[in-house]
């Protein structure tokens, strides 16, 4: 599986017809995948805001208690994988809208594979300096787009035409769960759930 993702980055088309032809399933995804790739942002984000820490402005360097962090390392991993999950059922959900039923484990591998590079990107939270997070976290970005719009007409068996639409579809579905992402993240904030600081 890993191969698939030096494959997506080189040949993308022929990647995305081979990982259709394999017909994986849900388990097989996670377990021999993504439990570990969802691991590289919440493990470099733990290591980046206990070790390093950010910087605003000529202030002092702002740094995450270790209690603090590995919460929101936990809660940062179960939320990708919920996420990786979520995202496959509402692809699935929207099936039927453009032609394209495919099965749920399909729709779970689209998503999943289209977003390795945001999961990859996660390296990056081992330096937290906002331009450079924000830089390579909009390259990442600017991939996962093209992967999907690639992707879906192979993975969902429909003509490129409706391919777009479907994908334009799934980015705004995606924008809107990343909406939901941080709110939920506030709620918390406002529940008591604020992280420590360390100066």
């Amino acid at each position: 599986m890993l191969l698939h993702i030096w494959g997506l980055l080189t040949d993308t088309e022929q990647e995305w017809r081979a990982i259709h032809g394999r017909n994986y399933t849900i388990g097989r995804l996670y377990l021999s995948l993504f439990l570990f790739l969802a691991l590289i942002p919440p493990l470099c984000g733990y290591i980046g805001t206990t070790q390093v820490g950010w910087q605003i402005g000529l202030g002092a360097a702002v740094k995450l208690s270790h209690r603090s962090a590995m919460m929101i390392a936990v809660l940062y991993y179960l939320a990708i994988l919920a996420g990786i999950g979520g995202i496959g059922a509402m692809i699935h959900w929207m099936t039927r809208t453009y032609g394209a039923e495919q099965p749920l484990a399909q729709c779970v591998a689209l998503g999943a594979f289209a977003g390795i590079p945001l999961l990859l990107v996660g390296v990056v939270q081992l330096y937290p300096l906002l331009w450079l997070n924000l830089l390579f976290g909009m390259a990442a970005l600017a991939l996962n787009v093209r992967l999907l719009f690639v992707g879906v007409p192979i993975m969902m068996e429909i003509p490129p035409e409706r391919g777009f639409l479907f994908a334009s579809a799934i980015l705004g579905l995606g924008l809107v769960a990343l909406v939901a992402f941080l709110a939920g993240t506030a709620i918390l904030w406002d529940f008591g759930l604020a992280p420590e600081f360390v100066r």
